[in-house]
């Protein structure tokens, strides 16, 4: 009977020209650019958070820790209890005292490894892309320079990398001086260097105020990869024996020591200096790219 009625009606709207009726829809009010402004901030912010966390024990974790990173403090391989929150190694140290201390020792290596590489990698990126076309003596070096960062690149980092961060930034410039030549090659035709030139402006005055801004963002965004980089290269040395002397904290080094230990159960030695070196790793990636990453 329902079916009957219902047919009759849609067939008298269909006689009188009038629309069968719909189901009302809900409409979702638009979002303010406001709220979405704030929130994007907010998100932005949290992303810095994870990086922050490892400045801020890198400042305050020596100071703070309940033993000492370099002293034996108690029984070998005793497993994680609330004593020592990560158990102690082969050698009676405190494990948690040891993880936190080394981040001061990581951060700051891979910090300057990160700076100098970058610094030194815009400079020479700058100077061969704009003059690698160039007849003369400066272009002849510029060409020089474009091959020598070819060359290092090609080194292995481990034979070089015996210096920690000097060495380390060495490495790791060569790519970050590709990027931004790479780059200076794109920005160098652009119409609005010529307009430049023809107002008076030099070669070096047009190369620093209007190519270097332009050109170096590349370089600022891979900044987190160089840290990373750096991270794993240190730790990598401190786990061949050719990084920081013990008993100074270093993660890598904690590592190596814990070889042996892993090999016959004894689990937290290595795990959590390796879960420290991961979540650095992760946090200052994502810093990176919420600083410098193209929105």
């Amino acid at each position: 009977m329902t079916s009957f009625r219902t047919d009759a009606r849609d067939s008298l709207q269909k006689l009188d020209g009038a629309p069968a009726p719909q189901e009302a829809t809900e409409v979702k009010p638009p979002e303010t650019p406001g709220t979405s402004r704030f929130s994007q901030r907010w998100h932005g912010r949290l992303g810095l958070l994870p990086a922050g966390v490892f400045i801020l024990i890198a400042i305050i974790g020596p100071s703070v820790i309940p033993w000492s990173a370099t002293k034996v403090v108690g029984a070998t391989d005793i497993p994680p209890n609330a004593a020592h929150y990560f158990g102690t190694d082969s050698s009676g140290l405190d494990i948690f005292s040891r993880v936190v201390a080394a981040t001061r020792n990581d951060l700051m290596i891979a910090i300057a490894t990160a700076i100098m590489a970058t610094l030194a990698g815009i400079a020479i990126g700058l100077i061969v892309g704009m003059n690698e076309s160039k007849r003369g003596p400066l272009g002849f070096l510029a060409r020089g320079m474009s091959r020598a960062l070819d060359l290092v690149q090609a080194v292995p980092a481990i034979v070089i990398g015996l210096v920690l961060a000097l060495a380390l930034a060495v490495i790791l410039a060569p790519n970050q001086g590709r990027l931004v030549r790479t780059e200076v090659l794109r920005v160098r035709s652009e119409a609005y260097l010529d307009a430049a030139r023809m107002s008076g402006e030099g070669e070096l005055a047009v190369a620093v105020r209007h190519v270097l801004p332009n050109a170096s963002w590349p370089a600022l965004e891979n900044a987190s990869v160089v840290f990373s980089a750096a991270i794993l290269l240190t730790a990598t040395l401190g786990f061949l024996g050719v990084g920081l002397h013990p008993p100074t904290p270093e993660w890598g080094s904690m590592i190596s020591t814990a070889a042996s230990d892993a090999a016959v159960g004894r689990w937290w030695p290595g795990l959590f200096p390796a879960a420290a070196i991961v979540a650095c790793v992760f946090a200052f990636a994502g810093a990176g790219q919420r600083l410098f990453g193209r929105k």
